[in-house]
């Protein structure tokens, strides 16, 4: 019971991480589009920093830093520039995924090769690290948003911006901050999912996980609890196809592999209908004079 807990956890932090993050920058009013490049940059510089210090917790360091940097970017585009987020996360995707195939294989070639890093320290009876960071950061990221005054300052940015100016706070100030914990959440993610799963990297490895994570926000109604919820059910059908495929029911391994992605569609489907989204997701917020 405990090793099938264990499993579960680690299969759904990488979406579960990721959608923590974007759970706090939506109710700011920022949708990030570029979860899926954060987290593919971040996989790529933690392997490349784990292997070339020999120690993972570096790499999880460059990780975190290399994901946090993109945040930055989209956040001059999106809040100081007030660029469509849309367009600015699709380009930070489609950055990503150039550059990380492109560094990939100017250093280990197009042999399909994979880069094998040492594995993240296990913290606990079989717990990841980084998993056990998820749950405990679910309590913080909770507590912020509801019971601080920052938090409320924070969710009325994504709802009526004015009214948070008249407040004496400023709604791009907050919108950044929130930015950057999305950063710091996906570089969290695209590390657990290099250094803590499959302890290498591979080109495109997060397959399509960031958009899952942001599936996940709006099934879980931006709640972290209701996302963490919503994560896990992701995590079990992760850790299913392999399970699955073992018993050899005759169904091609594709089948198995699309299964995460089915859900995760099949949940924005039947559930996404009539959800209240944040009243100022997705728009520029410009001072009141």
């Amino acid at each position: 019971m405990i090793d099938a807990v264990v499993n579960l956890l680690r299969f759904a932090a990488p979406v579960g991480l990721a959608a923590t993050g974007e759970t706090v920058g939506q109710k700011a009013g920022v949708i990030n589009i570029g979860l899926e490049g954060m987290m593919l940059v971040s996989s790529y510089a933690g392997v490349v920093a784990s292997q070339s210090s020999g120690s993972p917790w570096f790499g999880l360091l460059v990780a975190v830093m290399a994901s946090v940097v993109l945040a930055v970017v989209q956040g001059f585009f999106t809040i100081s520039l007030q660029a469509d987020q849309v367009v600015a996360g699709t380009a930070i995707n489609l950055f990503a995924l150039g550059l990380t195939g492109t560094l990939y294989r100017a250093r280990f070639g197009a042999s399909g090769q994979l880069l094998s890093v040492p594995k993240i320290p296990r913290l606990g009876p079989g717990f990841d690290a980084l998993p056990l960071f998820w749950i405990a950061s679910l309590v913080v990221v909770s507590w912020a948003l509801y019971r601080t005054k920052w938090g409320l300052a924070l969710r009325a940015s994504g709802e009526f911006p004015p009214a948070v100016e008249a407040a004496g706070y400023s709604p791009n100030a907050l919108r950044w901050q929130a930015v950057l914990i999305g950063g710091l959440f996906a570089g969290l993610a695209g590390a657990h999912l290099a250094l803590g799963i499959s302890g290498s990297f591979a080109e495109n490895m997060t397959v399509g996980r960031g958009f899952v994570a942001l599936a996940m926000v709006t099934f879980g109604r931006w709640k972290p609890v209701w996302v963490f919820a919503a994560s896990l059910l992701i995590g079990y059908a992760d850790s299913l196809q392999f399970e699955l495929q073992a018993l050899n029911i005759g169904l091609p391994p594709q089948f198995f592999i699309a299964l995460p992605y089915a859900l995760a569609l099949a949940v924005l489907v039947f559930v996404g209908k009539g959800t209240a989204v944040p009243a100022a997701l997705g728009q520029p917020y410009r001072r009141q004079r």
